[in-house]
């Protein structure tokens, strides 16, 4: 358990930390409620201490900042005898509990010890809600989804890896809805599907001048996941030129803009993905050793589709139910010759190549079940590993996709506001409205 301790008196920081330490309860201290602030952007907490009156940022606004930025740390509240009035407006604001000056510090380990407990089993019963989303009952499957569970309750870098089609992006925003981040933003990127040039820009933003064409600053996509996850696929077509500077953020937590000079902190969940061997990698030099073990934190390797057939009834039913809201379609099921088929199937394409033949399959199928005549198995196509996409029909998204899913995101952060979206993007709000009406984007 790691805990952050805010007061601006020494000596009661002093004392708790020596008496958490001894219950093996980890503590960072800050003497204010700005220094608080900034550690919590900085790192994750289990929970925190705070006293109500401090210097600069108080105890209330520590906690009216907390839950704003979405941060569901429990928090125990320190008032004086003279402070119950205000450590009532505390609890109303988000604080879980709360203890009078003078304490008894094992009154207050027992708090503590509760409330973490009972958020992370929250978190926990979260976390197997949204699970339920992964579609798959096979060994493999299970396997993957105890990592999960684990993995969202903290705060660990992840590196998600399995041939393409396999649902890596499934899994980071399942990952992701069942973290305590879940009601911050999920930003991804295909680092393969943008060009090296415009990468580093991309990710860390630039301030205005920083080169020729910028002529406003630009947030990153590090700042635009604050508080959310950041998701990195295809870390392994990352250049090496830009390895070292995402092994930077990695450790110091913090991003400088192109053409700027401030280090910002960012507070963001590193989640990564690749269909590559990044041991290979390592090997062949193309791949930094220490950037691959600040990734290979947490790993879930996904298994392929030909390795858990079992699955494959479960994911036709889900796939038809999911295609049918958005065809029309009447198609309820399949004939047991047509189930037979897509199980005696190879699948070198996966879960992705399942849904292309089953959406074709339900354009084609005259009835209300699919047959085997509906079916096209002419076989995926197999590479051998040369650490290239399994597929020959993967397609990166273009910076047209990219650009659009950055608006739309902005705008659902702001709801709707155009100003302030524009101004996170970076352009101006003539530019933005241009960009909506060339989308169609309905905002």
């Amino acid at each position: 358990m790691r805990v952050i301790i805010a007061d601006d008196e020494e000596n009661i920081r002093k004392l708790m930390k020596k008496f958490l330490s001894l219950e093996n309860i980890e503590c960072d201290t800050a003497e204010n409620g700005l220094s608080a602030q900034r550690m919590i952007r900085e790192s994750a907490y289990d929970a925190l201490i705070a006293d109500l009156k401090m210097p600069g940022l108080d105890g209330l606004s520590l906690i009216k900042w907390i839950r704003h930025e979405g941060f569901r740390m429990p928090i125990i509240m320190i008032s004086a005898h003279g402070d119950i009035k205000d450590a009532v407006s505390a609890l109303k604001e988000g604080a879980d509990d709360y203890i009078v000056k003078p304490f008894d510090p094992e009154e207050l380990v027992i708090k503590l010890k509760n409330l973490v407990e009972a958020a992370n089993l929250k978190n926990l019963v979260l976390s197997e809600k949204k699970l339920s989303e992964l579609v798959g009952e096979s060994e493999g499957m299970k396997r993957v989804k105890a990592i999960i569970s684990k993995a969202s309750l903290s705060s660990a870098t992840v590196l998600i890896t399995g041939e393409s089609g396999t649902g890596k992006e499934v899994v980071a925003r399942a990952i992701h809805n069942s973290s305590n981040v879940k009601d911050g933003p999920f930003i991804p990127i295909n680092i393969a599907g943008v060009p090296e040039n415009l990468l580093e820009s991309e990710l860390f933003g630039y301030e205005k001048g920083a080169f020729t064409g910028a002529y406003s600053r630009k947030i990153g996509l590090f700042e635009m996941a604050t508080g959310g996850t950041l998701f990195l696929d295809e870390i392994g077509d990352m250049p090496l030129s830009l390895q070292v500077k995402i092994l930077r953020v990695l450790q110091e937590k913090k991003i400088t803009r192109l053409g700027g000079t401030e280090a910002l902190p960012i507070n963001a969940r590193i989640v990564a993905a690749t269909n590559k061997s990044l041991e290979k990698m390592v090997k062949d030099g193309t791949f930094r050793e220490d950037l691959f073990y600040r990734l290979n934190v947490v790993r879930i390797e996904l298994p392929p589709l030909r390795e858990r057939k079992d699955d494959i009834p479960m994911l036709s039913a889900h796939i038809i139910k999911k295609l049918s809201l958005t065809m029309g379609s009447r198609i309820e099921g399949f004939t047991v010759d047509a189930m037979n088929a897509l199980k005696n199937h190879n699948f070198y394409g996966n879960v992705r190549e399942l849904e292309n033949i089953i959406e074709r399959a339900m354009i084609f199928a005259e009835g209300n079940l699919i047959d085997l005549k509906d079916l096209d198995l002419r076989g995926s196509i197999k590479k051998e590993d040369d650490g290239k996409s399994d597929m020959c029909t993967l397609e990166a998204k273009s910076l047209k996709d990219l650009e659009k899913d950055a608006i739309v995101s902005a705008l659902q952060r702001w709801e709707g506001n155009r100003t302030k979206a524009s101004e996170e993007l970076g352009i101006s709000r003539r530019t933005l409205i241009s960009k909506i009406k060339e989308y169609e984007i309905d905002s």
